[in-house]
């Protein structure tokens, strides 16, 4: 048919040429690439076993030397370490400011190594100033004049008055040289321990009302409870400096040593068997264990006390703040010991 029928003598074939192949490369492409690794024999995990290191790729080779020659150091070798967050966390924690005009000029007083001593520009110097500067150029520390903003900053936001003093971490007593302290003094051992307080305002006003009543010291737990913080600092008003405060890792046992040691301990409970105006026992050896906030003494702390005291309160009222019942109980143990 015309139009269909191939031409005789002519090549029918593409003239492209031949195909080209693979070059024997489909070979390769078909073998196995062995057995998986586990992750004791991979360099690059961190369960690796081994001693090899994977090898460095030429640009983070380039960005170590260059970072190196910057730095006027040698290069590392070998497989970079992970920044450490436990140094980080340390080094933002190795620091806190303590602020107020009352709680700063009382540190001072009682030689709490301080740092650098922040002032506000334009605040207005009263005496607590013009003490704390005097006292601060006194014993070499740097005294900085800093912005409101700088300040707040500094201090998260707390009110600081236009003062505020740089600290190290503060520094705990241990509980047996404070038991030991508080049975060698002339007047009947008194001590304060906090089962559970968390808010650092309460923990401030609890030692605040501890020194203004002539207790011996003041014992907190080392775990879910605050810590002297520098909102607990101005909360004390500057009688954390003056009272010796310890943290016990297990408060029951402290209890223990306490009891051992000849004191009395009395939990504030408002379902106690005893009412805080007759105690008798005000008079001797003891110490005051004041529950948290919402749930009052733990069990285990509960149950550990000799007695359980109430405080007498009308009806329509549930409960007291932990540092405001630790006050009341504080003073009616003071009155009974001046009586």
């Amino acid at each position: 048919m015309p139009g269909n029928s191939q031409p005789r003598n002519k090549r029918v074939s593409s003239k492209k040429g031949a195909t080209k192949g693979s070059g024997g490369q489909g070979k390769k492409s078909l073998a196995g690439r062995g057995k998986t690794l586990s992750a004791a024999d991979r360099p690059w995990h961190k369960a690796y076993t081994g001693t090899d290191v994977p090898k460095k790729t030429k640009w983070k080779q380039e960005k170590e030397r260059r970072a190196a020659a910057a730095e006027g150091r040698a290069p590392k070798a070998g497989r970079p370490k992970r920044p450490s967050t436990q140094s980080k966390r340390r080094d933002s924690d190795g620091v806190d400011v303590l602020v107020g005009r009352n709680p700063v000029v009382e540190a001072l007083r009682a030689h709490v190594p301080g740092t650098a001593l922040y002032v506000v520009n334009g605040t207005e110097l009263d005496d607590r100033i013009r003490e704390s500067i005097r006292l601060a150029g006194n014993r070499g520390i740097s005294i900085l004049e800093v912005s409101k903003s700088e300040l707040d900053r500094l201090c998260q936001g707390a009110l600081h008055q236009g003062l505020g003093l740089q600290v190290p971490p503060f520094h705990y007593e241990e509980y047996a040289d404070v038991l030991a302290a508080a049975g060698e003094h002339p007047q009947p051992p008194l001590l304060v321990a906090l089962d559970g307080v968390t808010d650092p305002r309460n923990l401030g006003a609890t030692i605040r009302s501890a020194a203004a009543f002539g207790a011996h010291g003041v014992v907190v737990p080392q775990r879910r409870a605050a810590g002297m913080t520098a909102t607990a600092w101005r909360a004390s008003a500057g009688a954390a400096a003056r009272l010796p405060i310890a943290k016990a890792t297990n408060l029951t046992r402290a209890i223990q040593q306490a009891q051992q040691a000849g004191l009395l301990v009395a939990g504030l409970d408002a379902d106690g068997e005893i009412d805080l105006f007759d105690l008798p026992a005000a008079v001797d050896p003891l110490m005051l264990v004041v529950g948290s906030e919402g749930r009052g003494l733990s069990r285990l702390v509960g149950e550990s006390c000799d007695l359980r005291v109430r405080i007498p309160i009308a009806s329509a009222v549930e409960s007291l703040n932990a540092a405001v019942a630790a006050s009341v109980a504080l003073a009616e143990v003071t009155r009974r010991r001046l009586a």
